[in-house]
């Protein structure tokens, strides 16, 4: 099946270096944050596609973006396919867009080809799947899992104590909230075509990765207080130092990890803040970010139990008070066999090089689990570079993914 689907690259990758131009920093960069004027102008500009393709174009309240090919019988579940394209600040132009601007070409396609399809096809542009600007990722598909619920969503706030609720109405999402969720079965499958975030694929030499299970996060945040003063007037015996309490913490959120026993168990501090923050002064109080991950839910809060008890330890010994709360602990996901096996058939129908592999990042297929089967299409980047300015996919990587998704979305639109 080599060249049964008549996708143009070239044509693709100009439109990612055109989306690529809506950014609040300057090339190769790109930074463009939810409900900003970046962001809505890139919106705009994927709905006019949309609109170039005969596709039918709806808007829930918080912005996540319908665009729908009807298929020849209106009652049966769609199939759906698509990601993000917002972008946190100063990173690169694949990971997301990808998975839209490919939709897109393979839809395309697909029209190109004649084909009448079963299920109508779907193509989801999800609202803020990075967590840049209210401190929560996947913010439009949570929303439409139900795990986020309206209420949740009216208590978030940015930096500047702006709402979610005042920003997107400004920006025209006038629904009510409540109207985001979606039934479960709403769909037949999802599946999103993503750049790999990791180094597996170019790594093997592969071209195509079928994802088995996407790892999720349980987030801690953690307070220490201790007991401040003057650098040189307190001698060590009397100190309840809060930073040397926070950093052994921060050990002991490694060790917690690698006691699992499994490879599959992450944890990091990917915060830590000082205060007062002076050269001259003992730190009274400290805050960490924790965030701890694995496919296996259960073992992943094991390891947050863990990292709890040492927390209990420290400020015993130390003297020091350790507040841990939970910000948050999503679900794994585990791929649907039916879409894996449909995207296994079609890389080997197009003769496309193809492994199981798992998603250590999470994507918005994690919370589109909750709603139908799903999987995930990932194409090789350069060095497992993302989140960067130099993230890159080639053309003919690119490629692959889309005929695989095209040929993945046929299959399941024709069940």
């Amino acid at each position: 099946m080599k060249g049964k689907w008549n996708i143009d690259a070239d044509h693709l990758m100009s439109r990612i270096e055109t989306l690529a131009g809506f950014s609040d920093a300057p090339k190769p960069a790109v930074t463009r944050v939810l409900y900003t004027e970046q962001d809505l102008a890139a919106r705009t500009w994927i709905k006019a596609l949309f609109d170039s393709s005969g596709m039918t174009v709806t808007e829930d309240a918080l912005g996540n973006t319908f665009a729908r090919l009807e298929g020849d019988d209106p009652e049966a579940p769609a199939v759906a396919t698509g990601s993000h394209i917002d972008a946190i600040p100063h990173s690169g132009r694949y990971d997301g867009t990808v998975g839209v601007l490919g939709a897109i070409e393979a839809v395309r396609a697909i029209q190109a080809a004649g084909l009448r399809l079963r299920r109508a096809i779907e193509i989801v542009l999800f609202t803020a799947e990075e967590p840049t600007r209210y401190g929560i990722g996947c913010l439009g598909s949570r929303a439409m899992s139900g795990i986020l619920t309206p209420d949740m969503i009216r208590a978030l706030r940015d930096e500047d104590d702006g709402t979610v609720e005042d920003a997107r109405l400004r920006c025209g999402f006038t629904g009510p909230l409540e109207s985001v969720r979606l039934e479960r079965g709403q769909y037949h499958g999802f599946i999103e075509l993503h750049i790999e975030q990791g180094p597996r694929l170019e790594t093997t030499g592969t071209m195509i990765g079928n994802v088995t299970a996407i790892a999720a996060p349980a987030t801690l945040h953690v307070t220490v207080s201790g007991e401040g003063g003057h650098a040189g007037a307190v001698l060590m015996r009397e100190r309840h130092d809060a930073l040397v309490a926070g950093a052994e913490l921060a050990q002991a959120v490694e060790a917690a990890a690698r006691q699992s026993g499994a490879s599959d168990t992450v944890a990091t501090v990917g915060i830590f803040d000082i205060h007062p923050r002076a050269v001259n002064s003992i730190p009274d109080r400290v805050s960490l970010t924790v965030d701890v991950r694995d496919i296996d839910g259960q073992r992943r809060d094991d390891t947050a139990d863990r990292i709890r008890a040492a927390a209990t330890d420290i400020g015993a010994r130390r003297g020091v008070s350790i507040e841990v709360s939970t910000l948050n602990t999503d679900p794994p996901a585990t791929c649907g066999p039916v879409v894996r096996d449909a995207i296994a058939q079609a890389a080997a129908e197009l003769g496309h090089s193809c492994t199981d592999l798992v998603s250590r990042a999470y994507h918005d297929t994690l919370f589109m689990a909750e709603i139908c089967p799903v999987g995930m299409i990932f194409v090789p980047c350069r060095r497992g570079v993302s989140h960067r300015p130099d993230e890159y996919s080639s053309p003919g990587q690119i490629k692959a993914g889309v005929e695989v998704l095209a040929s993945t979305l046929v299959k399941l639109a024709s069940q």
